[in-house]
């Protein structure tokens, strides 16, 4: 409760003028949290691998926004987009480490080839951005640092263990670097949402009780965690009662508790068919030749794989 009074009473930093670099930003969650920090006045620079469709989606955002190219595997290329930014917008305040990808598999028939692809984009891309942007955080002495990992980076989900150990060691990280942080000026946040209605959820279900999360809701999240800075960040907030509760549960408990949400069936129950494409173009790591015909509403129903965020 302490912890809610102060951030209530917290003041809220105002995001207009900030330059805001969000990776895997052309689609999806990706997207939704560019467009919620635009609405705020944030300047915002949007990578992503298909840098067209990433030029394209800057040029609807207000504020000038920058659409350019970046492959988070490749530091050279990563560099080459904050200097861009820098050099557009002026200097970095926030990097939203979002780019990931999710592999849906058991352990032991995943492909190896898959296997590192998801810790090259979804754990190295992060500890790319970071080592590449704190430094100039640091000389500043202001800064924010946002890797979006997912409520997988607190339990265990069966099919899904490799991504489940990206987002694992993410959220790890993050801790880690924020305490060596501490004083600096830099701050460290990490983002959990639950699975989220976008391509990267195709085929597949919530679960017994919960919904899936819409990009928007990510979206004003990432909104309120810079305008009022904290470390954790779960989408919905509920995700955080419901993981606090598991945690000290023994084994036997937990088991039961996932049996009873589903999370236990998520990634083993799915529809390959549905999930075709999306699998498709995680194997391929680019965006698809020919648009796939989804519902308009949906905001990361082009994501191609290699950029989609989980979470």
């Amino acid at each position: 409760m302490a912890i809610s009074r102060r951030r209530s009473n917290q003041p809220r930093r105002p995001l207009t003028g900030r330059v805001v670099a969000v990776t895997g930003g052309a689609r999806g969650l990706g997207l939704a949290m560019a467009q919620a920090v635009a609405a705020r006045g944030a300047r915002v620079a949007i990578g992503d691998l298909d840098a067209d469709l990433a030029a394209a989606e800057a040029a609807k955002l207000p504020g000038g926004a920058a659409g350019l190219a970046l492959d988070v595997t490749d530091p050279d290329s990563f560099k080459r987009f904050l200097d861009a930014t820098e050099e557009r917008l002026g200097p970095l305040d926030v990097l939203v480490n979002n780019a990931g990808i999710m592999v849906v598999s058991p352990f032991l028939e995943e492909e190896e080839s898959l296997t590192r692809r998801q810790i090259d984009i979804n754990l190295h891309g992060v500890i790319t951005g970071m080592r590449l942007a704190i430094p100039g955080m640091q000389g500043r002495r202001t800064g924010h640092v946002v890797n979006v990992a997912s409520a997988a980076g607190k339990i265990g989900v069966a099919g899904e263990a490799v991504y489940v150990a990206t987002k694992h060691a993410v959220v790890g990280l993050s801790e880690a670097v924020r305490l060596e942080l501490q004083g600096t000026g830099v701050e460290l946040s990490v983002m959990m949402p639950g699975l989220a209605n976008t391509e990267l959820a195709s085929g597949m279900s919530a679960g017994r009780g919960v919904k899936l999360v819409e990009p928007a809701e990510v979206g004003t999240a990432l909104v309120d965690a810079l305008e009022r800075p904290r470390f954790e960040i779960y989408v919905p907030p509920l995700i955080s009662g419901l993981l606090r509760l598991h945690a000290p549960l023994p084994q036997r408990a937990r088991d039961a508790m996932s049996r009873f949400f589903q999370t236990d069936q998520v990634a083993m129950k799915v529809d390959k068919t549905a999930r075709a494409a999306y699998a498709a173009r995680a194997s391929a790591g680019m965006p698809p030749a020919e648009p796939v015909p989804t519902p308009a509403s949906d905001l990361e129903a082009r994501v191609p794989q290699a950029e989609a965020k989980t979470r």
